[in-house]
């Protein structure tokens, strides 16, 4: 299960190639001003059956209004894997063995670790946004941080870029209970500087 979710966890992601590459996502088409390049770590913490797990991935993410695309790399930059998300499927490609997809990212993700990464709110929360409990646009800035989303994540918008205005987020940390076959997970997600 380690290394499923490993390599979901990149989900997130953010949900990738060749094992001794640097990760470096495809690139989506777009007008200028509608793509969304990021970077950055993503550190999961969970506890299954009773036992705690923890890893790191990097991450390259670019995001137009049709597709996201993610690659995943371990700290020292070998990549893990990649992942491609259309409005028909999400597909995830890891080396050496055959491309697994799904109608969408979070049932791809469900399928493989048995419960869902929330890669589709991390498209939302990295930009600094999200779909509160009560189903209204959450917008985070330094003074409002904190919100429970509608599919029960705690997030706490945490650090802010430098200089950025409007403020981006630089860390959001995300926290959830049991889900499926995990009694709690947390997220802790930096975005480095554009």
């Amino acid at each position: 299960m380690g290394a499923r979710i490993y390599v979901a966890a990149a989900a997130a992601a953010f949900l990738l190639g060749g094992c001794a590459t640097t990760a470096k996502a495809p690139v989506c088409s777009a007008a200028p001003g509608d793509a969304v390049d990021l970077h950055g770590r993503l550190a999961v913490k969970y506890t299954q059956n009773s036992e705690p797990k923890s890893m790191t991935v990097n991450y390259s993410w670019s995001q137009t209004p049709q597709c996201t695309n993610v690659a995943l790399s371990t700290p020292i930059g070998s990549t893990i894997a990649t992942i491609e998300v259309t409005p028909e499927q999400a597909v995830l490609t890891e080396s050496g063995k055959p491309p697994r997809s799904a109608p969408d990212i979070d049932t791809l993700t469900a399928r493989i670790l048995g419960w869902s990464l929330p890669v589709a709110g991390l498209r939302e929360w990295m930009q600094g946004y999200a779909t509160a409990a009560d189903g209204k646009r959450f917008n985070a800035s330094p003074s409002n941080t904190d919100v429970t989303t509608k599919d029960g994540w705690r997030l706490s918008f945490v650090s802010w870029q430098d200089g950025s205005n409007p403020p981006k987020p630089k860390r959001i940390d995300a926290e959830r209970s049991a889900s499926g076959q995990i009694e709690e997970v947390s997220l802790r997600i930096v975005i480095d500087a554009e």
